[in-house]
């Protein structure tokens, strides 16, 4: 789940709004549309599934989608909105440009909205969606409390903020953090790319270039480098790389044993190593076959799920997920 570069203003700023919203989170609860649209959630879940068992692979970018709206202003939709002739939206910002599955809101959306005319926000329609795309490819469930409401805003360059593949442990404990999660939740949210892709130019310098002198990052394993080489050459731009190879379809621990055997593809995968805490963590679920994994996964799901909600009155509920009304 991790993206580009750290911008600091955009950072203050998102702060100031995360705080504001923060405590909402306590306003979400399940059920809340049991009322109002008591069909809501078995909509979307099947509407999930139906693009699921067809193409498994979205399964990941949908949990990624997920979390990069949390990670902006909080869990309020604003990844969704496109952009409009005097607003670069977030979905234009680089760290987001290779985000896809935008069809599977889009659907589940027009569904709900047959059944219940403006009453289910399309930032909850995301929140279900990752969870029940997920649990489709054998991951774990986690309960999604309700009652999210749509963000007017978004900006590309507050994408910036987001953690990104590069980042070392120092920097990636400070972004979970100022959005109110644990170190615990970082090293278990990273647990994420355990299904998923990423392109080689994600890793060319790692593999090509690191310190600029022509050099391989030395904290990947030495015998897994001309694996990696082989794949991808210094300027590969389309070829894509398994973030878990050989289970990238399915929900695992093996991620874990990955990162520890110094195989992680990212940075900021490696970086678990480089911190008591997290690389505790990883060497036990390694070393236990996931034994915790898929409900402290859980956990910290429904933690992100909280963070800078917009509940009440505030914000919207959007006809179309890709358009403030």
């Amino acid at each position: 789940m991790a993206i580009q570069k750290h911008n600091t203003l955009g950072l203050r700023f998102l702060l100031v709004a995360l705080l504001l919203n923060i405590a909402n989170g306590n306003d979400l609860k399940l059920g809340f549309y049991k009322k109002t649209c008591p069909r809501a959630e078995a909509i979307v879940k099947r509407t999930t599934a139906n693009f699921i068992s067809r193409a498994p692979s979205l399964a990941a970018p949908l949990l990624r989608m997920h979390f990069h709206d949390c990670f902006v202003r909080g869990c309020d939709g604003s990844v969704l909105l496109n952009s409009t002739k005097n607003n670069q939206a977030e979905k234009a910002g680089i760290p987001n440009l290779s985000l896809r599955g935008f069809q599977v809101i889009d659907a589940a959306k027009t569904a709900v909205e047959a059944a219940c005319p403006g009453v289910v926000s399309c930032a909850d329609i995301l929140a279900l969606v990752a969870r029940d795309s997920i649990q489709q490819i054998k991951g774990p469930y986690w309960p999604v409390p309700l009652g999210r409401r749509d963000g007017r805003v978004s900006i590309a360059s507050e994408s910036f903020t987001l953690p990104a593949p590069f980042a070392n442990i120092t920097t990636l404990k400070s972004q979970f953090k100022s959005r109110g999660l644990s170190v615990k939740d970082l090293v278990v949210l990273s647990g994420g790319h355990t299904v998923g892709v990423s392109h080689c130019s994600t890793i060319a310098s790692r593999l090509y270039n690191f310190t600029g002198k022509g050099d391989t990052d030395p904290t990947l394993d030495p015998k897994y480098v001309p694996h990696l080489k082989s794949k991808c050459k210094p300027t590969d731009t389309t070829t894509l790389l398994e973030m878990d190879p050989g289970s990238v379809k399915t929900f695992d621990e093996d991620y874990y044993t990955i990162v520890s055997k110094r195989r992680g593809l990212f940075e900021s995968d490696a970086a678990l190593l480089n911190d008591k805490q997290t690389s505790a963590y990883v060497k036990l679920q390694a070393k236990s076959h996931g034994a915790t994994f898929f409900k402290d996964f859980s956990d910290s799901m429904v933690k992100m799920g909280k963070i800078g909600v917009l509940t009440g009155k505030n914000g919207e509920i959007r006809k179309h997920c890709a358009l403030i009304n």
